[in-house]
């Protein structure tokens, strides 16, 4: 028997759907299902509630219903307990998700047959430093770290790699990505796109104030530290979530995190293959 929970989204009623009747199929094969708390409450699925502590207990496999936001919740939710997860695509075309709802039971059933693949994708450890305090890990990260103003004026930074000054920005932002991530906020500030499979920081400022506005993709093993140096506050986010408010002096650490999430594919990912979906090359 295997344990397997579902994160579907929760604005979409066809992840609902969709979730629901996945679950009747896996329950009448004799196989347990879950659903978190706040998901099962936002989608009429509250028979198969489970507190987010008691989620990942013996469990198999978490399933994404919706893009790539939920993707990246499931991940942050199941990712450290080395959970797999796989990415049901409810909605626009996603980087991450994996396969379409009309073969969602043929991928579980490949699933539980063991015929399927996983990807193992890095994440950020993100650390936050406060001016005088304690330093505490913040917030695992999929796809990047993001210090930028708390207001409409830009941000004074200063960027350390593996211990050493490198430069200041005054900047909108200042990103710090992931292979994965790299797709993302990175790609409309215009940072390169880094094949998933690769290790790498990708550091990129937004809207620099300054001759030196490129970026650069750095080794992994190189922690990123970016201290405030403005007076005004700052908002660290990960994942596009809000996770802290900066004050003068504080600073962020970025380092390789301790786990890598695991995303269940069917074959080689054609990552190329997106890429030209998403930026509508294929007639070209």
């Amino acid at each position: 028997m295997a344990v397997v929970a579902f994160l579907p989204h929760h604005e979409r009623a066809e992840a609902a759907d969709l979730a629901k009747r996945a679950i009747a199929r896996l329950e009448e094969l004799g196989h347990a299902c879950r659903v978190p708390v706040a998901d099962a409450a936002a989608t009429g699925l509250e028979e198969w509630s489970v507190p987010d502590e008691a989620l990942c207990t013996g469990l198999d496999l978490a399933v994404c219903l919706g893009g790539d936001g939920t993707m990246l919740r499931t991940i942050d939710l199941v990712g450290r307990h080395g959970v797999p997860v796989l990415g049901v695509n409810v909605g626009h075309l996603g980087y991450l998700t994996e396969v379409e709802p009309a073969t969602l039971d043929l991928a579980l059933d490949r699933f539980l047959r063991g015929e399927h693949q996983m990807e193992e994708r890095m994440v950020l450890e993100v650390v936050l430093e406060p001016a005088g305090g304690v330093a505490r890990v913040l917030r695992h990260a999929m796809n990047e770290a993001v210090v930028r103003s708390a207001g409409t004026h830009g941000v004074r930074l200063q960027l350390s790699i593996a211990g050493d000054l490198f430069t200041t920005y005054a900047a909108d932002a200042l990103i710090v990505a992931t292979p994965t991530g790299s797709t993302a906020y990175n790609l409309s500030a215009r940072g390169p796109i880094v094949a998933p499979e690769l290790h790498a920081f990708v550091v990129t400022p937004v809207a620099a104030h300054q001759l030196f506005d490129r970026s650069m993709v750095l080794s992994p093993s190189d922690d990123i530290r970016i201290e405030l140096l403005d007076w005004r506050p700052a908002r660290l986010l990960c994942d596009g979530v809000e996770v802290a408010t900066l004050a003068p002096g504080d600073a962020v650490v970025c380092r390789r995190g301790p786990w890598r999430a695991k995303v269940v594919t069917f074959g080689r990912r054609d990552f190329r293959g997106i890429l030209r979906k998403k930026f509508g090359l294929e007639d070209r």
